[in-house]
Formats: structure tokens, sequence, C-alpha cells
């Protein structure tokens, strides 16, 4: 879903509160103000208020906002709302892990399909997700409604595979490889490279010393 003219920190921040919420509701909480919401993020209340008013707001003076309908909108603008086939490429540990994760189907994200070119991994299966060999990417991609790939592979790899994803028709692709990926203006990239995370925590702590 596009946004035009929605900030890209507060479509970041989008995805805490549906988490803090989704929290809330577990604790049979019914409402929140945003000066409550603010002290359980760490974000100031005016922020809260500003970024819910670039989607229409969804509180009410002197209530604040109804929990579960503020869950569900946000799951909305997310489009968690909404089924996306997914397919993982590369069988290897992370690709495991990832396909592990049930959580993902809950949000709507459904991994379809592992991709490898290892004859040893092909032919098996993570929870019920087939690991099929790679040379089959471009029927599967043809034959199956796939949104999203995964790359988990070598970044000697990824690019090859991110033009045989697009060209089957993939929209969006959420990268693992260390690669900044060459794309289609219509295709979007999620890169998340871990080691620069980890980088960057590694400076913030030199900053402690």
């Amino acid at each position: 879903m596009e946004n035009k003219g929605i900030s890209s920190a507060v479509i970041k921040r989008l995805p805490r509160y549906y988490r803090y919420l989704s929290d809330l509701m577990n604790q049979g909480v019914e409402r929140i103000s945003s000066n409550e919401l603010s002290s359980l993020m760490s974000v100031t209340a005016s922020q809260i208020r500003q970024d819910l008013n670039n989607f229409g707001g969804f509180g009410q003076q002197g209530y604040g906002y109804n929990v579960e309908y503020l869950y569900g909108e946000i799951g909305k603008i997310l489009c968690v709302d909404k089924k996306h086939n997914m397919v993982i490429i590369g069988g290897g540990n992370f690709g495991h892990a990832l396909a592990n994760y049930e959580r993902f189907e809950q949000k709507g994200f459904v991994t379809r399909a592992i991709f490898d070119k290892d004859p040893e991994k092909v032919g098996g299966d993570v929870r019920g997700i087939p690991i099929l060999d790679i040379a089959q990417l471009p029927a599967y991609l043809k034959e199956h409604g796939v949104q999203i790939g995964v790359l988990t592979i070598p970044k000697l790899e990824a690019q090859e595979i991110t033009d045989i994803l697009v060209a089957g028709g993939v929209k969006a692709i959420w990268n693992f490889a260390h690669l900044d990926l060459k794309v289609p203006d219509d295709v979007l990239v999620e890169n998340v490279h871990l080691s620069e995370s980890l980088m960057q925590l590694s400076y913030r702590l030199g900053e402690q010393k």
C-alpha cells in the first residue's frame, strides 16, 4: 500500500503501535489514552497523535483510543488483514528459521515454498512447506500468485535471483543478502543487513566508554 506524503519514520512506527496494541488486547485493556500509550512506548503523546492523524486520528477527546478498533485499523493500514504469498530463497539455517516462525502467517504472510540448489535439501520440507529445486522457481512464479520473495542467500547469487523474481511478477523483496539490489521502480525492497545493525550497536557501545 502506498502512502503518498506519509514519512518513512511514521510508517516504521506503525508496526510498533500494532505490537503494543496487540499486547494491550491480550491484557484485556479496552481503551487507552495517548499519554498512557506514550509511557509504554517511549514516544511522546504528541507524536502518537500526529502519527495517527495522518490516517484519520481514530481517537475521541476525553475517551482516548478504543484498543481493539485501533488495532484493526492499523492492521488495515499495514495490509496485514490480507494474505501475502511468500517464497523463501535459501533453505539454510536462516531460511529454516524464517519458515518455522508461525507468527508470520498470523499476520497474513504465508510462506508457500522454499527454494534451494542443494540436492540434499530439495525434496524435504519445513513445517510442511516444501523445499523445491531453484531451477523450478521461474515456472512456480508463473503458476502461483507470489507477492513477496525472501532472500537468504549469498550476495553473489542475490541479483540473479532477484531478476528471476521480478520477471515472475514478484513486487516486494525482503532482502537479507549483503547486497543493494537493482530493481524496477515498481518493485519494493526492504533490506535487513544484520551485520550493519550489529555494527551500529557496537558503535553505540563504544560511545558509552
